[in-house]
């Protein structure tokens, strides 16, 4: 069957990788080193094959630029602005991985531009269409941050109720108060206390949380 050109496609798999470092929501860019937009950043990415599904490039994608694959991953939107890109016609299936940074091992890889994580209020000038990808993305996570399971891919070990807050107040863009979101958390009993305390080097130790196995999914705001 001959197949009318005008029809074809190519579609792009991008990752927005975030994870928790230094206390501060981060996503990880790549600076591009030769031109166009030499000096720039841009997110891990690479053409779909046509073997494969979006989902398996997406983790064949995070296991290149970063040595894993098996992490939590999401599609969140599809862009089809015919001039999103200024030479080509290509799609982009934009998907959100969520990393914990205690696990997290970067793996150099042969490639020619240097990796950095930036907090998602930092973001640096992008290629393309990236920048707007990245806010996006993050519009998403906020959302789904608001239910809970999501939590465990982000803190999977020993944390602070305090570290946990500033993490909601980053995604969330607004302050929240501290009793009341203390209050909120234990009061959804997804948490277990460890018996550990922090070593109280900046103050008052804090007493360190974990999830539970099966915490389920609940509405926090």
């Amino acid at each position: 069957m001959d197949i009318d050109t005008r029809y074809i496609n190519q579609i792009q798999v991008i990752i927005n990788m975030f994870t928790i470092k230094d206390g501060k929501l981060k996503v990880l860019l790549f600076r591009r080193d030769e031109e166009p937009f030499k000096g720039y950043w841009m997110l891990p990415s690479n053409l779909l094959m046509v073997n494969e599904t979006l989902e398996e490039c997406a983790k064949a994608t995070m296991d290149e630029y970063i040595g894993i694959a098996d992490v939590y991953l999401e599609q969140c939107y599809l862009y089809s602005e015919v001039d999103r890109l200024p030479s080509d016609r290509i799609l982009a299936s934009s998907f959100i991985a969520l990393v914990d940074s205690k696990t997290l091992e970067l793996k150099r890889q042969s490639r020619n531009f240097h990796s950095e994580w930036f907090p998602i209020d930092e973001i640096p000038k992008m290629v393309y269409d990236y920048s707007s990808i990245v806010e996006n993305a993050t519009q998403f996570l906020r959302k789904r941050m608001l239910n809970t399971s999501i939590l465990k891919n982000l803190y999977p070990s020993d944390f602070t109720l305090p570290e946990l807050q500033v993490l909601y107040e980053q995604v969330l863009g607004k302050n929240l108060d501290r009793r009341n979101f203390r209050k909120k958390f234990l009061h959804l009993e997804l948490l277990e206390d460890t018996g550990d305390k922090t070593g109280g080097h900046n103050g008052r130790p804090a007493k360190l949380y974990r999830f539970k196995e099966n915490m389920g999914d609940r509405t926090l705001f």
